[in-house]
C-alpha cells in the first residue's frame, strides 16, 4: 500500500499546479471516497481511492502512454532550442513534463512514436535483449535486390565493427518501395544498412513498434492515448506485469 500526498497525486494527474491544487482543497472542491479533504498534504493510497475534483471523478494512473504519428521536421526530443520537439505537437490535454520518447526517429523520418512515463518499460522496449520488432516502410534511390534480402537476414552486416541482428526485408512489386523489420534500434540504422549495400533511403516511415500498429486514421502530427489492450500487449512483449 503506497500512500502519497494529495497535491502530488493531483499534480501527477494533471489537475494543476501545486498552488492551484491547494486553492481547490481550501475551497472544499476535492473529495476522497465521498469526504471533503481540505488539506492538500493529506496522504492516501490513490490506487484504492475514489477521487473527485469539483464534482468530476478522476481515474488514477501510475503511468501514461501516447501514440504519436510523427511528421517530418520534428526531432525525437521533449526539449529542443530550435522549437521543434515532438512534444510541441501534443494537444494541451496531453501536456506533461515527464514524457519520454521510446526510441528515436530521425528528424526527417515519419510514423509511429511511443511516449511513456514508465522508465522500466522504455528500457526494455529499446534494449536489444528483448528483440522488440520495429517495422518500417522504406523508399530507395535504387531497387532493392534478393541479395539484399539474404544479407540482411543472415546478420552479416556490421556497424562500427559490431554485427547487426538479422533483419527481414520484404520486396514489393516496386523494389524501390520495401518494408524492413528490425529487432534493435541503432543510430540511423535503416539508412546505414542500405548505405552499406550501396543504396540510399529517400523516405522512411515507421509502421509498427512491437504489438503497436500505426493507426491508418491517425493523421501526421496527431496523437492518442493507448487502449488498455495495447498497454497490456506492450508489457507482455517485454515480460513485465501490466
Amino acid at each position: 500500500m503506497a500512500y502519497e500526498r494529495l497535491d502530488k497525486v493531483l499534480g501527477h494527474l494533471g489537475v494543476g499546479s501545486r498552488k492551484e491544487i491547494h486553492r481547490l482543497a481550501r475551497a472544499g472542491l476535492i473529495t476522497i471516497n465521498g469526504k471533503i479533504v481540505a488539506d492538500a498534504g493529506f496522504k492516501f493510497d490513490p490506487s484504492q481511492a475514489h477521487i473527485e475534483v469539483a464534482g468530476e471523478p478522476l481515474v488514477y494512473q501510475k503511468f501514461f502512454y501516447l501514440l504519436l504519428n510523427k511528421p517530418a521536421g520534428y526531432i525525437t526530443s521533449t526539449k529542443d532550442p530550435s522549437g521543434t520537439p515532438i512534444t510541441a505537437l501534443l494537444p494541451e490535454e496531453f501536456w506533461r513534463n515527464d514524457w519520454m520518447p521510446v526510441g528515436r526517429l530521425d528528424k526527417d523520418t515519419e510514423g509511429l512514436l511511443l511516449l511513456t512515463t514508465d522508465g522500466e518499460l522504455l528500457h526494455r522496449l529499446t534494449h536489444p535483449r528483448w528483440k522488440v520488432t520495429k517495422r518500417y516502410y522504406v523508399e530507395l534511390a535504387s531497387p532493392a535486390t534478393p541479395e539484399d534480402v539474404a544479407v540482411f537476414a543472415a546478420g552479416t552486416l556490421e556497424l562500427e565493427g559490431e554485427p547487426l541482428q538479422p533483419a527481414e526485408l520484404y520486396l514489393g512489386p516496386d523494389p524501390r518501395k520495401v518494408e524492413l523489420v528490425l529487432r534493435e534500434g541503432r543510430f540511423h540504422q535503416v539508412k546505414r544498412m542500405f548505405a552499406a549495400r550501396g543504396n540510399q533511403v529517400t523516405y522512411l516511415k515507421r509502421l509498427a513498434f512491437g504489438p503497436l500498429q500505426l493507426p491508418p486514421n491517425l493523421p501526421p502530427g496527431a496523437s492518442r492515448q493507448l487502449t488498455p489492450d495495447e498497454i497490456k500487449a506492450l508489457y507482455e512483449v517485454v515480460g513485465l506485469p501490466g
